[in-house]
Parts: C-alpha cells; structure tokens; sequence
C-alpha cells in the first residue's frame, strides 16, 4: 500500500505504478486524476472507503490494454468486481486531492503504461543505409583495380622485366609472382583515395550545420509559448525530404482541445452572425459583448452579437428557457478556488455550454445528488433534480426532469438534431432551426438541439414506478430502460440549436492541404472516440462531404473482417485508384462493425478491425486497404497499437515514416517511426525528449519538411554526387597512369598535391554547396509542393545514380589523363626546349584535374552565395599560391627531398600550349553534362526544371500565401457535441438510486457521490454500484 501526498515542490505527484484506490481526502470519498499522457483525455475516478484492513485482490496478468482492468477484491468473506474505473494508472497525474491511499496492483516493467511503451532504437537514414553498402562495393571495386594493375605488372615483368636488370638489378629469389604481391599492396596504398575516408565526418558538419538552419529558423518560433524549433539529432536530417507518411496524434497536435460556444438559434433567430468563419475580420473589429453586468461571469468567454444579452436582459422567455436548460441538463462539477468559479466537464463540449449559460446570467453554482442551485439573473434559485436520463451512443442525446421552486416539473433534452426532431410535438416548428443548423454544420461547427417538456405530477409518478419495475430487472436492463425513456421523450417543444467550435491549432487545414499536394499521406492515430475524430477529420479537410451514401456492413468475427478487407482489396488494387480515399478505424475490439462511406471513388470506412487487423494474418489486408487512401484516421488505440501500426507501414511500404505527437501516449510511435517530431504542449515533455525535432505548432511541420527537409536532402545528395565524382576522378587517372608506367606503382601527382586535394583544395567549395544550396527559396517552396515528390522516389541519389558518377569519372579521367599526355608527348616550349617530363606533366594533370572539378561544381550550384564565391575561387588561389610556393627554388633549397619540382610552375604555367590544354580539358569534361541537361530540360523536364524556369520568369518572389478561411459547404452531416462523448455519468450525479435520495446514515463500500474539482482541464467520471452491509 502506498500513500500520495500533496505537497508545495510536487503540487500534481505523478503516478509510478498502476494502484487500486482505497481511499482519499475528498469528504465524498472522489479521486480526481488526469490520464492525459495515457490517451490525451482527462478522467475522474471513484474510490473506496478505507475500512479495509484484511483484504485479498485477484486480477488478470499484466497485459497492454489501458480500458480494461478485471479483478476481484474479498473482503470480509464478501467479493466485489474490480474493473478499469476501479484503477489508477501508472502516468496519471493525481489532481485537486490532498492525499489518496492505494494498493499497487501491478509495478515496473509489468504497469500498463510500460506494457504500452515502445522500445528506443537506433534510428539511420536511408542514405546512410546506401552509403554503407556502397562502401562495401567501393571496397570490392578497389581489390579489383589492384588485381588488374598487378597482373599487369606481372605480364610486364615477365615480358619487359629482363631488359632492365643491368640498372634495376633485382634481389635474390625475386621473380614475376612476387612483383605482382607487391604492386597490389602499393596499389591499394595509391588508390586508396577510391575509398571515402572523410566522407562520414564531412556529412556529419553537414547535417550539424542544417540542424542549426532549423534552430535558427525564425519562422518556426512560437511567440506565446516562447518555444523555438529544434533539431534534437543530427542524423536525420536529409530524412525530412524523403516523407511518405505522417502519423500524427489528434489531441493537442491538431486541435487545442478548446471548444468555444460560437453561435445559438434560438426561437428561429440566429445570433452571432458576424462569428462566422467567412467574416472573421468583420468579427476582429466588431466590438465584443460587456459581461460586466454579471458579476460571475467568465471573463475569458468571448461574444459579440449584444442582440443576444439585450434579449436575454429584456426578460425574453425563449432565451431564457433556452440558457436555462444549458445550465439544468449537463454532468458538470463546479467548484470555487480563491473566490472564482471552475467548472469540470466529463467533455470539453459541456464546458463551453454552462459556460456560456454562465455567461448569459444562468450560472451554475453548485449541485448535490439532489438538487442544482443556478443564479438566474442575479437571483439564488435551486432545482431539485429528480431524474437524469443519460447519455449513450445510441440514444445520442440527454434529458434531466427538474422541479423548479414554483413547483413546476420539466424536463430538459438535448442531443443529436435527428434525434430530437423525431420527438418534437407536431406544432413545434423546426424549419428556420433546420435552416440554421445546415449552416452551422457548413461551417465546421458542432451542433446540438436543444427541446423541453412540461410534465404532468400524475403522468411522472406513473413513469416513475415503471422505470422503477425497468430499473430492478435482472435480463435486458439497459433495453428496458431505454423502451421507459422513450416513453416520456416526446411530444418535445423545440427551444433552438447551439453550435460549438472545436478549436484547431492555428493552420493545421492549411498544413495538411499543402501535405497533401505533396503526396504525403496522413493517418491520424489518436486514443479519442470515433466520432471525435471523424470530427476533427472534417475541420480539418481531411475527410469531405462529398461521401454521401453510407453502406453498413456488419462483421462480427475477425474472420468476416478478413473477408471484407481482403474483397476492398481486391476491387482496388497496387493502389492504383481514381480519386482520393479517406479510412476511419476503430481500435476497440470489442465493437464489430464496418461503416463504408463511398461516393463514385471516395472511401470512408470505420471499424473495430484494428486489432483484429494488426493480427500476422490480417495485416497485410489492413495495409492494403489503407495505403489506398489519402487519409486513414485510426481512434481508440493504444499507444502500443499507434507503434504497431506505424511498424506495419515501415516493414511491408519501404517508405520513409514521420510520428508527430505531444503526450506521453506518443512516445511509442515517435520512437518507432523513422522520424519523431514532439509538440511541446499541454500534456507535459515527454514527446518532445523522446522526438528527434521539436516545435511549439503543427503548421510548422510544412515548414519542416518542405523547405528544410527539401533542402537538406537535396544538399546531401548534391553533396554525395560530387564527392564520389572528385574521388573517382582523382582516383581513375592513377590507373591509367599504370599503364604507362611499367605498372611500377609511381603516382601521377605530386605528392604534396595528393596530400592536400581532399584536405584543402576540394573540401570547403562542397561543403559551401553542401550547406547553403538551394534549387528555389522557401516561397517557390510553398507555391509548389509538388517539388518534394522527387526525395520520396529516391530519384537525387540511389545505386542507378551512383553507376552514372562512376561513368561519369571514368570519363572524365580518360579525358584529364590523355589530353595532357598528349598534349605534352613531343611538345617544345617557345624557345625550343622541351617540356614533355614527368613533372611538367604531374603539374599540368593535377591542375586540370582542380579546375574541371571546380567548374563542376559551379555547374551543380543553384544557389550562389558570398561563402560559395569565397570557397571556390579561395581553393583555386590557394593551390596556386602553394603550387608556386613549394615549387620555388627557396623550399627546394631547404627541404631538398620533400619538394623536388623546382621551377616547374614557372617554367610550365607560363606557356600559352598549357593553358590551352587546361582550357580544352575542363571544356571536354563539361560538355556530356550540359549536353544532357540540355536535352533533358528541352525534352523531358522534370518538375524542378519547370519551377526553376518559372522562377526565372518571374519579375518577384510570390507574395506570402494569404489566410484561407474553411469554405463554406452545405451539409447534412451534423458534427454532433452528443456523438463524441461515451456513456454518460448521470447515475454518478443522482448518487447511484435514480429518482431516490440515498440513506445518508447507511455506509457504502464504493460511494456514488461528488464533489467539485478545482481545475478547468475536462477530466471524466464513473461511479460504481457495488455496496456493503453494515457491519
């Protein structure tokens, strides 16, 4: 047993284990926790009293599922069902309670939280993975260079050797054989430039110096939180380009788990119209409505049609009864904290409805199992609650009969707007509300209907006693009660509609159209109910109305599933499809059932089948099926389901992955997705420590991937191009130097000139191109999405695209090695002296060999700069600078043996013959390269060229793009405040005995009371029915 304790260092003690509550210091024996890290989602749990000395719990073995939990607990020879509402997690964070006492169920490793947690792995781009196997073939390709060089050193042993033993008299027991041995280890020295020695520490620089790009960026700092952007690792950078999925979380990644009461319709008069989402800078000069009359007013609540308080004011009685019931038929907590009032709401939805009650001169103060105390226009006024009919996802809606102190019974329904027209009386009109409600449901908006019923003494207590007969059956309870329900739901007088936005972070519509034309799938991976989420999906444009027709198909075995999945699969295969997909699954695997949504060629599918799906003879059908879609929206999974499904796409698309997430429930999919991205949020640290990048938004991410990614891999693959091309060349005309030289392993350079070609010649002009490179700025960069295509095919740099380098480099090193050779062979200066020597000939390859690589890089650089211009044209002047310094008769006459070509700068460089062979040279290496993009752009450009062409049309940069408001649609779809909720909590409310005031004096194993709670974060609650005998 342990005991969690308040206390001013740790004002929220996080939980370490997952614990079966036994009691707390709530007077109505609560615990308030928040699950937040769990699922994104705040609850509230029940507790037992702490009259439990001898007890014996047996529960199930340690397992993953978070919402489920079965045990048992005995105690004094009687048992009690344990389950999940029963069970504080491992990760909840213990909120608004003094102290709590539990029993640690299960701890360490074996907690559900851990169970959950994915495991940490070393993370390797795909070029990273290239570049190893192609260091392998480098090796291979190396040997095999030797072997031919030593075998013909052999052969020329053999053939020519005899011929020079007067002067190169050999030792004994040499021979043929033993020269070759010998030549292929001096070769494997020599030609040892073939192999990428510095390639690994120079991408290293580069990709520390693009992640500080990110850092510096000042267009992904978040101002109010005062969050910059961050690249927590090096190593990934060039990844960001290559995105071909994107997994995010729901909560508090795309929304802000915020909602707003944005506008009502109430007696067929809509207000608030400047709100709407198409004049919303008409709402930021609009002035907004004073609530300083109402001294219990949130001051944070934001409105601005006066017409409504001035209604409300002027005593209208629809407005009235329409704020009324907002603040009668809810499950809210209220609680007051340093004299201000904090509601608590099993939904965010209810928060904003009693707030604005609050707001409008209807505020609720307190309740009891019994009664609830309002303040009506400044007036105390208490109801006493007889009955709360409460919310599944079935019925949709919820109802509470009230008898008000005049004594008058009513009762108050709200809920779907299909629902509650089926029950209205036939005079209630519903066509101006129908009217408003397509409207607001056209702006993205939540709505929900609101009606009332004026009841009779004598037709409720007959109700009364048959709910009563319904209440105490054994066999079809809920059936029963929802049949009694029905009864007394109708003949409904319709009082109006409310609309309640569900806050997106700012840009995420934005973001995910321009992902979108980026060819970059999004599947949302959240904990959230269906409902939610399909929600969410609309708001976001992820999901669009134009799925019309709805098909049910029921599937109640796993095998049905597979069977339905595998026919989907087959009517569209290879994902080769017409249109755009959109797939919602279910994650719990308790609810069987396939909703398809399909108009012509757009799918909406919800299901349970995730975890039947994730299973080893299923996946492959769920994949299928998935990656058909533009959009795949997965709800109530588990943190370990998030991985898995984030595993399934890496294992079986070969296709670069990206987690996004803010909570700790992420941290298994960030951590196996091939890039984790944190938000640092509401939800505490834990994404951000376990994410490779970190930002404050989720708009931030185009910028992420389209302009840094985008960049950062093309400078890579720029970069890997050109090292390769300048090794290889280097490297190929030591080879066909072999040739003419006996095969005796003499090198065609300098020896200086080797030792400083990677070291200082050539290493900063491609770190320069590496680093501050780019085809179009970030603007383009936005303005064409389409540009991101090319790293998701891998088209910049892969194994095809080294075989062209290392054609290219053999061609360039025929040409530097037997121009100058030819150039030289017989060639006589100006006064008639000959220059055909080794050393005019090493000085003249050398540099021809500097100068072509350099002007190819010039040709490969998009983007000039003033560190570019300095690097290049700063290399070239140091190695003529040192060319002409270690040549000079000064270091010959100080170190004879290290510097051996004296004079042959000035005596070669000087000659007009020279320049023009370097000319001629560079001309010939660089003339199969523009050839080819030459042809390329004229016959088959790609959508770089295109762009890249446009821009130079172009008089200007493109101005930034302007705020796109959601368009305006007509839609008969409501985004429902009542379907996102689940089971409600009104016998939590009515204290367990629906329409009874319990015994006061009887005490109870697991009470059924309140209290309120202090913070203003949504959290959830359950009660629990099980009772003791007294003792």
């Amino acid at each position: 047993m342990i005991h969690l304790e308040m206390n001013l260092s740790l004002l929220f003690p996080v939980l370490q284990a997952d614990l079966l509550l036994l009691s707390s210091s709530e007077p109505l024996n609560l615990i308030y926790i928040e699950t937040a890290e769990l699922d994104g989602l705040v609850s509230k749990y029940m507790n037992v009293n702490m009259n439990l000395f001898i007890c014996e719990v047996r529960c199930e073995p340690p397992n993953n599922r978070l919402d489920k939990f079965t045990g048992t607990l005995t105690v004094r020879g009687e048992t009690f069902a344990l389950d999940n509402e029963r069970i504080l997690l491992r990760g909840c964070t213990l909120r608004n309670t003094e102290w709590c006492f539990g029993l640690v169920v299960f701890g360490g490793p074996d907690t559900k939280l851990m169970q959950n947690s994915g495991k940490s792995i070393f993370k390797r781009t795909s070029i990273d993975r290239l570049m190893n196997v192609l260091v392998i073939f480098i090796f291979g390709f190396l040997a095999f260079l030797c072997t031919i060089l030593s075998i013909g050193n052999a052969i020329w042993e053999y053939q020519e050797g005899n011929s020079f033993i007067t002067f190169l008299p050999r030792a004994d027991g040499a021979n043929a054989s033993l020269s070759a041995f010998l030549t292929f280890w001096s070769y494997v020295i020599i030609l040892n430039t073939v192999v990428p020695i510095s390639l690994y520490v120079s991408v290293e620089i580069l990709r520390l110096g693009n992640s500080y790009f990110i850092d510096w960026d000042c267009k992904m700092y978040h101002v109010k939180s005062n969050t910059p952007a961050q690249a927590r690792t090096t190593t990934l950078n060039e990844e960001l380009g290559q995105i071909k999925y994107i997994f995010s979380d729901k909560t508090g990644t795309l929304t802000q788990n915020i909602m707003t009461f944005n506008r009502c319709s109430i007696n067929g008069k809509s207000y608030d119209m400047v709100l709407c989402l198409r004049d919303a800078m008409q709402r930021n000069k609009t002035e907004k409505v004073d609530f300083s009359w109402n001294s219990l007013a949130d001051p944070k609540f934001c409105f601005h049609d006066h017409k409504l308080v001035e209604a409300v004011k002027s005593g209208s009685p629809e407005v009235q009864a329409f704020f009324r019931l907002l603040a009668l038929c809810h499950t809210v907590m209220p609680e007051e904290k340093t004299e201000e009032l904090f509601y608590q709401a099993q939904s965010p939805d209810e928060g904003a409805l009693v707030t604005a009650a609050r707001n409008f001169g209807f505020v609720f103060r307190s309740r009891t199992p019994e009664t609830i105390s309002l303040v009506e226009m400044g007036m105390p006024t208490t109801y006493k609650l007889l009955a709360v009919l409460d919310f599944n996802n079935v019925r949709k809606r919820m109802s509470v009969i009230v008898r008000s102190p005049e004594g008058k019974l009513t009762l108050y329904c709200k809920g779907a707007d299909t629902i509650i027209y089926e029950r209205l009386h036939p005079s209630s009109s519903k066509l101006i509300t129908t009217e408003h409600l397509n409207e607001y449901a056209g702006e993205g908006l939540r709505t929900l209907a609101l009606a009332y019923k004026d009841l009779d003494e004598d037709e409720f207590e007959k109700w009364k006693e048959r709910h009563h007969e319904a209440s105490t059956t054994v066999e079809d309870r809920e059936a029963k009660l929802d049949t009694i329900y029905e009864e007394i739901e109708k003949d409904l007088l319709l009082l109006g509609a409310s609309a309640v936005e569900d806050k997106l972070q700012d840009g995420v519509p934005q973001t995910i159209e321009q992902l979108a034309k980026a060819d970059i799938k999004i599947w949302v991976l959240t904990g959230d109910k269906q409902e939610t989420a399909e929600n969410i999906g609309y708001s976001c444009n992820m999901l669009r109305e134009e799925m019309k027709e709805i098909f049910i198909v029921a599937a109640n075995t796993a095998e049905e599933k597979s069977r339905l999945l595998g026919k989907k699969s087959q009517v569209v295969e290879d994902e080769k499809v017409d249109g755009e997909y959109g797939l919602v699954i279910n994650g719990h695997s308790l609810v069987r059932e396939i909703v398809l949504l399909i108009e012509k060629s757009i799918y909406l599918s919800s299901s349970s089948i995730l975890a039947f799906a994730l299973q080893k003879d299923m996946h492959l059908e769920l994949l299928r099926t998935a990656c058909m879609c533009q959009t795949v929206i997965c709800c109530r999974v588990t943190p370990l389901q998030k991985a898995q499904v984030v595993e399934l796409v890496k294992k079986h698309k070969k296709a670069v992955t990206l987690a996004i997430g803010d909570g700790a429930n992420d941290v298994s999919m960030i951590k196996t997705a091939h890039i984790g991205v944190g938000i640092s949020g509401q939800e505490g640290m834990q994404a951000v420590l376990s994410s490779d990048f970190s930002f404050a938004q989720f708009r931030y991410l185009q910028r992420l991937l389209l302009v840094h990614g985008r960049w950062s891999y093309l400078r890579m693959c720029k970069f890997l191009r050109y090292f390769f091309y300048k090794n290889f060349t280097f490297t190929f005309v030591h080879f066909w130097y072999g040739f003419f030289c006996g095969f005796s392993a003499q090198t065609v350079y300098d020896e200086w000139f080797i030792t400083l070609y990677n070291l200082v010649y050539a290493a900063l002009p491609v770190i320069g191109l590496s680093l501050f490179d780019q085809d179009v700025n970030d603007r383009w960069s936005f303005q064409y999405p389409q540009l991101y295509a090319p790293g998701q095919l891998n088209q910049y740099f892969s194994k095809m695209a080294f075989a062209r380098i290392l054609l290219h480099s053999c061609y360039s090193s025929l040409v530097l090695f037997f121009i100058p050779w030819a150039a030289m062979c017989d060639t006589v200066r100006d006064d008639g002296k000959e220059i055909a020597d080794y050393q005019s000939f090493a000085l003249l390859a050398q540099t021809c060999l500097l100068i072509a690589v350099s002007v190819q890089l010039g040709l490969d650089t998009y983007y000039w700069t003033a560190v570019n211009q300095f690097f290049l044209w700063g290399s070239l002047s140091v190695y003529f600078a040192v060319t002409f310094t270690m040549y000079s008769n000064g270091m010959y006459l100080i170190f004879t043996s290290s510097f051996p070509f004296i004079g042959t700068a000035r005596n070669s460089l000087n000659q007009p013959n020279v320049w023009l062979t370097i000319f001629l040279t560079t001309i010939l290496c660089i003339l199969p390269v523009v050839a080819k993009r030459f042809l390329f752009i004229q016959l088959k450009p790609t959508i770089n060229d295109k762009v890249r062409h446009e821009v130079r049309q172009a008089k200007a940069v493109p101005p930034p793009p302007p705020r796109k408001f959601p368009r305006r649609r007509i839609s008969t779809r409501r985004s429902g405040y009542a379907f996102s909720h689940a089971r409600g909590y009104g016998d939590l409310v009515t204290s367990g005995r629906f329409l009874r005031i319990p015994v006061k004096s009887r005490p109870a194993l697991f009470p059924h009371t309140d209290t309120p709670v202090a913070d203003s974060t949504p959290q959830t609650y359950r009660t629990i029915f099980e009772e003791a005998q007294s003792p």
